[in-house]
């Protein structure tokens, strides 16, 4: 990689040679001191972040990361869901760009990190492309996507959702919060409601960097996850309906216990996710008994069943595997079994040639890596689907994520950045 200098004077083609010979890294400093100086919008007492998406606080985020942005010459516009693109132009400045970011939003109880990071490590490209004079042949646009986490108003990954066609604006604006507040209305009230004009066309490529939001890389060691997909998801909503009696009037063997038949559904899921090793996922994370009193046979539980895996087939294999399975307990039983399909997003393979750029930019910096699959959902799933896309991931303590206590270290903050430096050169193109 080498500047592209051609429009300079002969001293500042001496400087900057010189400049070259070194390697090129972001400023790991500057770009914790960032992070460290978004987080207090929204900076909660136990060290974490409450900035939920439309909210004053959310406005606040915006507005420092324009000022930001700004500041290094960047065009910056929103559009009609609020997502903000921030343009550094390009040596052929019609050329599709290259796009870098993530979001700002946080869970009410999250952390500095999420999504966080990947907005900030794009600023940082720029800045290190700035301060080092480095034209690239691409455009490089950043974007802070609206509304990730989904917390405020539903569903998750509203703004790249609009942008991929996954959620129409007008369904995404009309989403309430629990106080009945529209997100368009909300959106209005921050003053984001932007134009879809001010989008970029298509891009070129599209990466993101992330915490991993698990546990692998600290397991192992490494410093860079080259995600390579994210895992596709089916959620359902399932009600088990026994008989709700007397605890103590009621004999064992004439009892219609649906606590009994959910324990028997939790383990089905369990059974079935391992059965379907390294990618399968099994999990019932939301559980709800009804009377809920200590002496009263459970009469009825409602309960999720979130399935995923990096394989569609292989998904499919699982949700036919639990829907023989609840056939057998009800037959077994004599309970009632409803089952309500809630969400089915298909597994997401990200672009080869921007893997390989990440990749490379692992290469290049000289840390340990492994290709890795996305457990959980982010904008570049939604992004994949219109552009290439890949991701990239650090190490976040224990594995933590939409908790207070998430971390990552400084020196893997600056680590994920400089992959990120190096593998939007590669796609944004630098020519002598």
């Amino acid at each position: 990689m080498t500047s592209a200098l051609s429009d300079q004077d002969p001293s500042q083609r001496t400087s900057s040679a010189r400049q070259s010979t070194q390697p090129l890294n972001v400023d790991g400093e500057r770009l914790w001191q960032t992070l460290m100086a978004l987080a207090e919008i929204g900076g909660t007492p136990r060290g974490g972040c409450n900035r939920q998406a439309l909210t004053d606080l959310d406005r606040q985020g915006r507005e420092l990361l324009i000022r930001w942005c700004e500041a290094e010459g960047l065009e910056v516009r929103f559009d009609a869901i609020g997502n903000i693109f921030a343009r550094r132009a390009g040596r052929d400045n019609g050329a599709d760009p290259i796009v870098i970011g993530s979001h700002i939003d946080t869970q009410p109880t999250g952390g500095k990190y999420d999504g966080c990071f990947g907005v900030l490590a794009a600023l940082e490209v720029i800045r290190t492309l700035n301060a080092q004079r480095i034209d690239t042949d691409r455009p490089i646009e950043l974007v802070s996507w609206t509304n990730e986490e989904g917390c405020r108003f539903a569903p998750c990954m509203m703004g790249s959702g609009v942008f991929a066609g996954q959620v129409t604006l007008e369904d995404a604006l009309s989403r309430k919060d629990v106080d009945g507040i529209t997100a368009g209305e909300a959106l209005e009230a921050i003053g984001y409601v932007g134009d879809d004009a001010n989008r970029p066309g298509q891009f070129a490529a599209y990466l993101e960097a992330h915490i991993e939001q698990g546990p692998i890389l600290e397991d192992e060691g490494k410093t860079i996850g080259v995600v390579t997909g994210a895992l596709g998801l089916k959620w359902f909503d399932v009600t088990v309906t026994g008989m709700a009696a007397h605890a103590g009037s009621t004999p064992m063997h004439l009892r219609r216990d649906a606590l009994l038949g959910a324990t028997r559904v939790v383990e089905a899921v369990n059974r079935i996710a391992l059965a379907h090793q390294p990618d399968g996922r099994g999990t019932v994370g939301a559980f709800q008994l009804l009377p809920n009193s200590r002496n009263v046979i459970p009469g009825q539980v409602i309960l999720s069943v979130d399935f995923r895996h990096s394989e569609s087939e292989v998904l499919e294999t699982m949700v036919a595997e639990f829907r023989r399975a609840l056939d057998e307990i009800v037959g077994d039983s004599g309970l009632g079994i409803d089952v309500t399909p809630t969400a089915d997003y298909p597994p997401q393979h990200f672009d080869s040639a921007c893997i390989a750029a990440v990749r490379q930019g692992a290469l290049a910096g000289g840390y340990a890596h492994r290709d890795i699959v996305s457990g959980a959902g982010h904008d570049a799933v939604f992004i994949g689907d219109v552009a290439p896309a890949a991701m990239i991931f650090i190490p976040c303590e224990k594995g933590i994520s939409h908790n207070e206590a998430e971390y990552a270290t400084p020196e893997d903050i600056a680590a994920g950045a400089n992959v990120l430096l190096h593998a939007t050169l590669s796609l944004a193109g630098v020519s002598e």
